[in-house]
């Protein structure tokens, strides 16, 4: 009763101080917090998504609150308002901190959380026209009270072919993500709650072949009100290579209604000691939390559905859904992301028009074989993920970097070959060779493949539908259901092939294949860009240099190849040439792979260097803090800018700027701006880089152009006095 009665008592109080705190201007007397909507891009494109990014700079002191706030408290909602087909998809949490609150446990952001939310744009919106998204967003803060605010954002977003990064956002929207949790890719999830009333037992079994973190999880972050986290009387077993979590549930006094078996479960599985490569921060998915009656008093394990029973759909429903895939698949052939290959296969038609009609079948099928053959891997591992609780959407391996390498190099190589740059066919390329010979099976095999992997993230009409139908199937209606997905991709060759009479009617062979050849060269470069732009998500437009030149080197490379890798050459020739080819393309290789960044960490703590728009403004204000402030003037185009970056910023300079509490400002002239300009010819200077170095009560240190990390290290040294960094709020 008295527990009643005190839960009862903090909620009026709470709700009298926050109703009374909302009605002052926000902040009740200058405490507010300050807010921004970003985007990721400066353009959107048709049919792609936008990530935006809200931001929340607190009073210092202050904080914010998670998905679930532990509590009474109020967390952060967005409310969109968006032009006509454009969705926006829920807000991406980032690991929150978890402090003693007045009710228990509370999970909040202190400092300046980063929300982020994708944007999607339809595939019918118009290039050329802007458009405009409204959020209208709110959120409370608390220190000794709470406070509620409330903002609307407006964005104006212009319509364009191609999606462009925004460099000035790049930080920010890196370290976001370094803060969100991993998805699950180790552990199988399983809850039980035998006593409603007391606590639910989550189990995490390491899955065969999977990830799993080996640490001990420290916390478990629920999602849900009616649990709590294990810091509130919870505790962690070792149960052979499993653990088992036990969550206490929150009081009932605290809860509208009382919690039905039956419900989810989920959060963020935190484990290993913070700053340490052990460290991980987990995300569960929604998990149906089971009564302990399950067969050998197992907990119910989580299942495609985040907890939902797959259950397959009647004949006529089926039918439906097959139909969808055959003519989904069938379409994907006019696809952009398709028709390249289409340029490759209708080449072999063309040579094999005239041969035996038993070899223009079996090429046919083989083709078809390798289509099958790669859509039942890919298919296969998008069942196994989801048996695991982690559903991927179809397509999603250009959500790898290295599948996007892989593909961008393919696609490359394929154009300089097509554009005659260098022939396949030779005894020293024997592998190309036997893929793209003209009579060879095993070509018509790659060519389905091939064909696969770059149409799987494309999505045509009929497709959406049914693919969203077909992954919650069961597995033999999954299977059969992206079998004829196969199928319809390569009907027109199966068509072609077993018709011969339709082959004869394209045109001979003769000199214009050669033209033809080399203008289908320009769809594979086409694709190559396509496939840069999504690398250039993957790394950070700050190391897209690497792959620009990595990709020219493999260009010099197939050019040293293919001109003096010739019969008539000399061997001395012959072998001089392999040695460079190979030597440019390894060198090109090596540039293009995706720079080692540990993920688990945001840009400052993997000891890169956190860089902040400049304004003058902005030094003023750091000045007159006392700050030490180092501006850099660059620009993308500026070489030894670049150079100086990559070269000169070590972990141990960064380090030694975060210890004298050197605030880092970037001055960015790729695109024109004035007041750079203004600035430099205040500093007598005309050309970049600069690098200026600026400290209270002293006179401006100009660096010279090339720099070295034992030269920052020294200046720093000598100009700023040891002045600890204030702690972060």
């Amino acid at each position: 009763m008295i527990r009643s009665f005190l839960s009862v008592l903090f909620f009026a109080a709470s709700s009298a101080v926050a109703t009374a705190q909302f009605d002052l201007p926000f902040g009740g007397g200058g405490t507010t917090t300050t807010a921004r909507l970003v985007a990721e891009s400066t353009t959107v494109s048709p049919g792609m998504t936008v990530t935006l990014a809200l931001e929340l700079k607190h009073p210092e002191g202050w904080h914010s609150y998670y998905l679930n706030s532990g509590g009474i408290e109020n967390s952060p909602v967005i409310e969109w308002t968006l032009p006509p087909g454009f969705s926006a998809g829920p807000i991406q949490w980032p690991v929150p901190e978890v402090k003693d609150g007045y009710s228990g446990k509370s999970l909040i952001y202190p400092g300046a959380p980063v929300l982020l939310v994708d944007l999607t744009a339809p595939a019918d919106a118009k290039v050329g026209e802007t458009v405009e998204v409204v959020a209208n967003a709110s959120w409370q803060i608390c220190e000794e009270g709470c406070i509620n605010e409330e903002r609307e954002f407006k964005l104006s977003l212009p319509v364009a072919a191609v999606s462009v990064p925004d460099p000035a956002q790049a930080t920010l929207f890196k370290a976001a993500r370094a803060r969100l949790p991993q998805p699950n890719a180790g552990w199988s999830v399983a809850a039980q709650s035998p006593d409603p009333a007391a606590e639910v037992v989550v189990r995490l079994s390491p899955m065969p072949g999977g990830t799993a973190p080996l640490a001990a999880p420290v916390e478990f972050i629920p999602n849900q009100k009616f649990l709590q986290p294990i810091s509130a009387g919870g505790k962690v077993e070792k149960d052979g290579e499993a653990w088992v979590i036990t969550l206490k549930r929150a009081l009932k006094d605290m809860l509208e209604e009382p919690i039905p078996q039956g419900e989810m479960l989920s959060g963020i599985v935190v484990g290993g000691k913070r700053g340490t490569p052990e460290a991980y921060a987990v995300a569960i998915g929604e998990t149906r939390i089971g009564d302990g009656s399950e067969p050998g008093g197992k907990a119910a394990a989580s299942t495609a559905g985040g907890g939902a029973v797959v259950e397959g759909l009647g004949f006529s429903g089926f039918l439906v859904v097959l139909g969808g895939m055959l003519l989904g698949g069938l379409i994907l052939n006019l696809m952009p992301c398709v028709f390249p290959v289409i340029g490759l296969k209708i080449m072999g038609f063309v040579n094999q028009a005239g041969d035996d009609r038993r070899q223009i079948i079996a090429h046919g099928l083989v083709f078809t074989l390798g289509v099958l053959v790669s859509f039942g891997v890919l298919s296969g591992i998008l069942f196994t993920a989801r048996a695991a609780g982690h559903v991927e959407n179809w397509g999603n391996q250009l959500q790898n970097p290295w599948v996007v390498l892989v593909l961008m190099l393919l696609m490359f190589v394929l154009a300089l070959n097509m554009f005659g740059l260098f022939e396949i066919g030779t005894s020293a390329t024997s592998v190309g060779g036997s893929l793209q010979s003209k009579q060879g099976l095993a070509g018509s095999f790659f060519s389905g493949v091939l064909a696969t992997v770059v149409a799987t993230p494309c999505s045509g009409p009929f497709l959406g539908v049914a693919i969203g139908a077909a992954v919650g199937l069961p597995a033999g209606q999954f299977f059969t259901a992206f079998g004829a997905m196969a199928i319809g991709l390569s009907l027109p060759y199966l068509v072609l092939s077993a018709f011969p009479a339709l082959i004869e009617r394209l045109p001979r062979p003769g000199a214009w294949m050669e033209s033809f050849k080399q203008g289908m060269s320009f769809l594979l470069f086409g694709t190559t860009a396509y496939l840069l732009w999504i690398y250039m998500a993957h790394i950070d437009v700050e190391n897209m240099l690497g792959p620009v030149f990595g990709l020219t080197l493999i260009g010099l490379a197939a050019w040293v190849y293919g001109r003096w890798f010739l019969p008539h050459r000399k061997p001395g020739v012959r072998r001089a040439a392999v040695i460079l080819a190979l030597g440019f393309a390894v060198g090109g290789v090596w540039l293009t792979v995706p720079p080692k960044v540990d993920a688990a960490q945001s840009g400052a703590e993997a000891g890169e260097l956190v860089w902040e728009l400049w304004s003058q403004a902005r030094v003023d204000e750091l000045l007159k803090e006392g700050r030490p402030v180092y501006i850099d003037f660059t620009a993308k185009w500026c070489l030894t800018c670049q150079v100086n970056k990559k070269r000169a910023y070590t972990a141990e300079v960064v380090a030694l700027m975060k210890r004298k509490n050197i605030v880092a400002l970037r001055a960015d002239k790729t695109k024109s701006s004035p007041e750079i300009d203004a600035k430099m010819r205040e500093l007598d200077r005309s050309a970049i880089p600069v690098n200026v170095l600026l400290v209270p009560g002293k006179e401006p240190v100009i660096t010279p152009e090339i720099l070295s990390p034992g030269y920052l290290t020294e200046l720093f040294n000598r100009e700023v006095p040891d002045k600890e960094t204030p702690p972060a709020s």
